[in-house]
C-alpha cells in the first residue's frame, strides 16, 4: 500500500459515517439507490447543523456574540464552497435550491434583454435549467432554441449546441450531467464557444457535483448551479457567478440590502444551519482522502470515488443486461457517465417496480425526475423510468441485491 492509499477511507469507514444506513425495512438493511434525488447525510453534517442551532443561532450583522459567530460560520461555509468550485467566496450565492436561484437569476438577466433575443437550452436537461429560461422568454418576448439529444445513447453533441448560438443569443444553458440517464456532457467547449461569441453560459452541475469535482475556471462558465443535498449535505442551493456579473445583474432585491455581491442576490434571511451543514458536507468529502489543503483533498477524494463508482456502475449495467425484459438507457461502461442507471421493466410500471424493490429494502426513484422532456422523447409515458444511482456508501453486495430483485420482478 502506498502512502496515499493509506490515507483513503475504506468503504466500511465511509458507511459508518451515515446513520441512515442502520435502517432496516422488512428485516433487511436498506440499500439506498435514490442518491440522484438526494443523498443520505453523514453524522458530521447533522452535528454541525444541530450545534449551530443549539449554540450559535442568530441573525446576521448585529453586535453581540451569537450574531458575530453566525457571520463567521457563514463566511467559513462560503469559503468552503468556493474551494469546492475553484471560485472566490464573493462569487458564491446561497438559496433554497438551484431551481429557485435560477429563476432569480433569469429575472435579473432578462431585465437587460430585448424582444427577439434568444436563449439556447437542451432537451437532455432537468427542467430546473429549462423552465426558468422559458418563463423569462415569455415575459420578455424572447426566443428559446432547444437542442435535441441522441435518443440511441442519451448523449448530447456539443457541436449542435454551439451551432444553435446566433448573433442574437444571450445565454446558453446546459447540464453537465443528465439526472435521468447519467450522461456526462462535454460542457467546456460549449462555454468556450459562448465566451467567444459574447454569449453567457449557465451550467447545471446538480447531478454532476457528487461525481465530478467542479472547477469553474476550467469549465470557463459564467454561472454554475449545484445542490448540497446531492453531495451529502442539507437541502440548499448554490449558485456560482463571475464576480463582474454578480456585481451588475439587475436582480430583484429590497432597498436596504447591500449592493455588494453576493448579498445583493441573496433574498431575505438564509438557511443558516443548512449553510453551516454544507461546509460540513464538503469537509466530509475531503476527509475521504485527506491532503495538505481542502481543494487537494477534494481532488483526491473525487478520484477515489470516481474509480469506485465506475466499478459499481459496470456491475449494475452488466447485471441488468442479463435480464431480458429490462431496457437500459444511456451509454454503457467506458462512456462518459455517472454511476446512475435509468431503466424500465417490460410489462411492469416504473412506480410498481419501485414499490416491489422497496419491499426488498432496495430504495430507488421513479418517474421523470423533472427531466420531463427526456422521458417524452424516449416515449416512456407517465410512468417514466426507474432510476438507480450509486453513492459513496454503495457496496458491491447492494448492487447484487438490486440486480437480483429486478430479476425477480421481471419474472426471470
Amino acid at each position: 500500500m502506498t502512502q496515499d492509499q493509506s490515507r483513503v477511507l475504506s468503504p466500511d469507514a465511509i458507511r459508518a459515517a451515515f446513520p441512515a444506513l442502520t435502517r432496516v425495512h422488512h428485516d433487511q438493511p436498506v440499500a439506498y439507490f435514490d442518491g440522484p434525488g438526494g443523498t443520505q447525510v453523514p453524522t458530521a453534517v447533522i452535528t454541525a447543523m444541530t450545534d449551530y442551532l443549539a449554540h450559535h443561532n442568530a441573525n446576521t450583522h448585529w453586535n453581540y456574540p451569537t450574531s458575530h459567530e453566525t457571520d463567521q460560520l457563514l463566511a467559513d461555509s462560503r469559503q468552503a464552497v468556493a474551494e469546492l468550485l475553484n471560485a472566490r467566496a464573493a462569487e458564491v450565492v446561497f438559496g433554497p435550491n438551484m431551481t429557485t436561484l435560477t429563476f432569480h437569476l433569469s429575472r435579473g438577466l432578462g431585465r437587460g434583454w430585448a424582444a427577439g433575443d434568444r436563449i439556447v437550452v437542451t432537451e437532455l436537461d432537468h427542467h430546473g435549467n429549462v423552465g426558468p429560461w422559458e418563463q423569462i422568454a415569455r415575459d420578455r418576448d424572447l426566443v428559446v432554441d432547444r437542442v435535441p439529444f441522441n435518443l440511441a445513447d442519451g448523449t448530447l453533441d456539443p457541436a449542435r449546441v454551439i451551432a444553435a448560438m446566433t448573433n442574437q443569443t444571450r445565454l446558453v444553458a446546459v447540464g453537465w450531467a443528465s439526472n435521468a440517464l447519467g450522461t456526462i456532457n462535454d460542457v467546456a467547449p460549449i462555454c468556450r464557444a459562448a465566451a467567444e461569441r459574447g454569449v453567457l453560459s449557465f451550467v447545471d452541475a446538480v447531478h454532476s457535483a457528487p461525481h465530478l469535482l467542479p472547477d469553474v475556471q476550467a469549465l470557463g462558465c459564467d454561472f454554475l448551479g449545484c445542490s448540497p443535498y446531492k453531495f451529502y449535505g442539507p437541502h440548499l442551493g448554490v449558485l456560482y457567478g463571475k464576480a463582474s456579473l454578480l456585481a451588475t445583474i439587475d436582480t430583484p432585491k429590497l432597498r436596504p440590502v447591500s449592493d455588494q455581491a453576493p448579498d445583493r442576490l441573496e433574498t431575505g434571511t438564509q438557511n443558516h444551519e443548512g449553510i453551516v451543514g454544507t461546509r460540513a458536507a464538503i469537509d466530509f468529502m475531503a476527509s475521504i482522502a485527506p491532503r495538505a489543503t481542502r481543494r487537494a483533498s477534494l481532488e483526491a477524494a473525487y478520484g477515489v470515488l470516481h474509480h469506485r463508482g465506475r466499478e459499481l456502475f459496470a456491475a449494475m449495467w452488466a447485471g441488468l443486461a442479463g435480464i431480458p425484459r429490462v431496457t437500459r438507457f444511456g451509454v454503457g461502461p467506458g462512456g462518459h457517465r455517472t454511476p446512475t442507471v435509468g431503466f424500465v421493466v417490460a410489462g411492469v410500471g416504473s412506480s410498481e417496480v419501485a414499490r416491489r424493490l422497496a419491499e426488498r429494502a432496495v430504495f430507488v426513484s421513479h418517474g421523470d425526475f423533472y427531466a420531463a422532456t427526456v422521458v417524452e422523447r424516449l416515449g416512456l409515458g407517465e410512468e417514466g423510468l426507474v432510476r438507480a444511482g450509486c453513492a459513496c456508501y454503495t457496496t458491491d453486495s447492494e448492487v447484487n441485491r438490486l440486480v437480483d430483485a429486478v430479476r425477480e420482478i421481471a419474472g426471470q
